[in-house]
């Protein structure tokens, strides 16, 4: 069975300044600010959470199907989806933009500036569930069984949403850092249309807050709440229960980038297979470990096996 993943595939620019920001900015002068900063260093990483997402589900062995919009300079990235053989026949090119773009720089104090240019994600309400569904029937394709909306367009985010409950397909809303895109009312709309919610820690806060509802409230309106923890693991609300699912400490902390979107393709694993949630999410807690072991969202090159047998040793069972 396979998984349609609609969010955004992006490039991550990331650039190290050996400095501290704060010595290089006058607060008397703040007004008129005006930096530059060498960075005598600079990666470029494939990134955007569909994209990240889709490579750790395929890493299990899952089937991920991306739906997302990208530029005229997204070659590189789709020439990688195509030889890790990841579904990218829904991914619509829109030559005249450019593909969401991350520009981060870091200092030696991990403070870091930020600018991130959407490009072709803003068109991503271009796309649409019922002709993934349509060409997977026509050509004799496993069936979509789940799905997930993370961070992209505005606008996608609402359309596809909306899009896969018609289409009668479970999915996960996980809003990440487009929450803010959306009040109280329309997160409630959202929520009410999704299977399951995913956020981390803060954006539950910020959910509480803009809906008025606790989490053990929200947690009411979907089968299953996922609140991640970082390193102290993460909560799964369902069934009017809390289940604690513990962290897998991890054997060094090189990157963060992409451990959310690493958690996310175990549980989308998770909900394929039809495991129970406790097992879903130790796989998952295990995926965000793994993750943030290596530099950047997609690099950890692991077979389903030597994921299994981590698994093991973390839990004492088999997935």
């Amino acid at each position: 069975m396979a998984s349609l993943i609609c969010g955004s595939i992006a490039y991550d620019t990331i650039m190290n300044f050996e400095g501290k920001f704060a010595d290089q900015i006058l607060p008397e002068q703040i007004h008129i600010l005006n930096v530059a900063f060498l960075v005598p260093t600079m990666r470029r990483e494939f990134g955007g959470c569909a994209g990240n997402i889709a490579y750790n589900l395929s890493l299990l062995g899952g089937e991920p199907i991306i739906m997302a919009t990208v530029g005229g300079d997204a070659a590189p990235y789709l020439n990688r989806l195509a030889q890790l053989q990841i579904d990218a026949g829904h991914i619509r090119q829109i030559e005249q933009a450019f593909t969401a773009q991350a520009m981060i720089t870091t200092d030696q104090a991990n403070n870091q500036i930020t600018a991130f240019h959407p490009g072709a994600m803003n068109e991503s309400h271009l796309n649409l569930v019922s002709k993934v569904v349509a060409e997977r029937v026509q050509n004799a394709k496993s069936a979509t069984k789940f799905g997930i909306v993370a961070p992209d367009g505005r606008q996608g985010m609402w359309e596809h949403c909306h899009q896969l409950a018609q289409a009668d397909i479970p999915f996960v809303f996980d809003p990440g850092q487009g929450l803010p895109m959306f009040n109280g009312t329309e997160l409630l709309e959202l929520i009410d249309l999704a299977s399951y919610l995913a956020v981390n820690d803060y954006e539950g806060e910020m959910l509480a807050k803009r809906t008025g509802l606790n989490l053990a409230k929200v947690a009411e309106r979907v089968e299953a709440l996922v609140v991640t923890k970082g390193a102290e693991g993460a909560d799964i609300y369902t069934n009017g229960k809390c289940i604690a699912i513990p962290p897998v400490p991890a054997a060094k902390v090189v990157d963060p980038t992409g451990c959310g979107d690493a958690f996310r393709g175990g549980l989308l694993f998770g909900l394929e297979a039809g495991m129970d949630w406790e097992t879903t999410g130790r796989l998952a807690s295990l995926m965000g470990s793994i993750k943030i072991n290596h530099q950047g969202p997609q690099n950890h090159l692991m077979s389903k096996d030597e994921i299994a047998a981590q698994f093991k040793s973390a839990f004492g069972f088999s997935f």
